[in-house]
């Protein structure tokens, strides 16, 4: 199962979905919308964010607040919250209330 940790200013992928050996469309798509919103993030500011990725975990600190980089940030995890809705077994959001 992927797992999305979402506190305050830091976002925390890890895991596997294991939906399909070889062609797992899950984790694919959680892929292509981190990696789409990071590289948005990094090309309208690059000290916007603080991006690692060690193959098992991918965070992203969230370092600069504004409505663009505010807009890109909600819409990731909106897009992972319809991955959840869609893939429950495989995707799951733990999300720090404020």
């Amino acid at each position: 199962m992927i797992k999305i940790d979402y506190k305050e200013n830091l976002i925390t992928i890890s895991g596997h979905a294991n939906y399909s050996n070889g062609n797992d469309i899950v984790c694919a798509s959680v892929s292509s919308i981190m990696y789409t919103t990071v590289n948005a993030l990094l090309r309208l500011d690059e000290s916007s964010i603080k991006y690692t990725d060690n193959k098992d975990k991918v965070t992203i600190e969230i370092l600069k607040h504004n409505e663009t980089i505010d807009t890109l940030i909600i819409n990731m995890m909106s897009l992972f919250n319809e991955l959840e809705l869609d893939y429950p077994k495989n995707v799951k959001i733990y999300k720090e209330e404020i």
